[in-house]
């Protein structure tokens, strides 16, 4: 049996060498290769939890009314509202009408 130590030699010849060590670069360059998308994936993953969560409170409040309205929406409430007084004068003036038919069907 032989005993290792200090002054023991290994022989080995240069394309050993030079196979090893392109086996340990590529092992090195998978590792970081595979670190980065890690955390590149980590980061995209949090932004999609924000996006989420943006979403999700949009998705809340809007139908509410808390986070403001559409300006074709707006415009729409205004002419609504236009046309709800308009029947509203219409509804007085028939009211006013039918009062003055009954008074004359009264008056006869």
């Amino acid at each position: 049996m032989t005993n290792l130590g200090e002054k023991t030699e290994i022989s080995m010849d240069v394309r050993s060498i030079i196979g090893i060590m392109m086996v340990i670069i590529s092992i090195a360059g998978t590792y970081f290769t595979l670190d980065a998308q890690v955390k590149s994936n980590r980061v995209e993953v949090n932004r999609i939890k924000e996006y989420v969560s943006l979403n999700n409170e949009f998705r809340i409040k809007w139908p509410r009314g808390e986070m403001g309205a559409l300006p074709d929406d707006a415009e729409q409430n205004l002419r609504l509202t236009y046309i709800e007084k308009q029947i509203e004068e219409q509804r007085k003036i028939l009211r006013t009408l039918e009062q003055q038919l009954i008074e004359m069907k009264a008056s006869k």
